[in-house]
């Protein structure tokens, strides 16, 4: 039974119908229970819509709980180390809020609903594991862009103290020089703050193209991977014998018991 309840809560395999319809149907009801956020005026249907959708993301995050061994793999230590999972995470912060746990001023956590999709999107989670496997690097091109914002404000701060009223100031123009957008709101006005301006624009475009790439070439590679693995599941589920089949059901029925 539980193995049942963990292929349709999981993310279904493309002949698996049954547990394709639960994979729509759960992104379609975190999708409409953010819906009321878009809209000032509280209308009636949003409070039916919020009680019908929090009680369904609940049994969606009690069904993943209850068969976490199938997922994590650590045996009754499954059931320990899910709550704090990152999606588990997710999951009860965007339910705290409408059942009572939490004050009124945390009812936009229920925004995070919408990451339900994370779930089931492969394109999603071959972002997640780009950003994840290339983390080093990118903290070091995180870590550089932060310095040059610091270092150029402080430069521009000392040149030019009548343009900012204070460092926070320098520090905002550093970061929109750096990103390339630009406001307009606050320029430098002397001849060294604008080279220091035009400098910084050309390095921003450096800063803000390296992560890109970085991600860009990692999530090829996790499309490439994906499609290796795929070919080797198939090839050795075709070899598989209609004993190992039989084993390998039995393996499943003795574990859910």
């Amino acid at each position: 039974m539980r193995f049942a309840i963990y292929k349709m809560v999981e993310k279904s395999a493309a002949d698996d119908k049954k547990g394709k319809i639960y994979d729509y149907f759960i992104c379609l009801v975190a999708f409409i229970s953010i819906i009321p956020l878009m809209f000032k005026t509280h209308y009636p249907i949003f409070s039916y819509i919020e009680t019908v959708s929090v009680y369904i993301i609940f049994a969606d995050y009690v069904f993943r709980w209850i068969t976490a061994d199938y997922k994590l793999k650590k045996g009754r230590w499954s059931f320990v180390l899910y709550p704090i999972t990152l999606f588990a995470i997710i999951d009860i912060l965007s339910i705290l809020p409408t059942m009572g746990l939490l004050g009124q001023g945390f009812m936009i956590l229920r925004m995070f609903r919408i990451f339900k999709i994370f779930h089931y999107s492969k394109s999603l989670n071959y972002i997640s594991n780009a950003i994840l496997k290339e983390k080093n690097t990118l903290y070091s091109v995180l870590i550089l862009a932060l310095g040059y914002i610091f270092l150029s404000a402080l430069i521009m701060f000392s040149y030019e103290p009548d343009t900012f009223n204070n460092f926070f100031g320098a520090l905002y123009w550093a970061t929109t020089a750096l990103t390339t957008v630009g406001y307009g709101d606050i320029y430098p006005t002397t001849d060294v703050g604008r080279f220091i301006s035009m400098i910084s624009s050309l390095f921003g475009i450096a800063v803000i193209a390296l992560p890109a790439g970085i991600i860009t070439a990692s999530f090829v590679d996790q499309i490439d991977m994906e499609r290796k693995n795929a070919e080797e599941e198939g090839r050795a589920e075709d070899g598989k014998s209609e004993i190992d089949r039989i084993i390998e059901k039995r393996m499943e029925a003795e574990h859910d018991e």
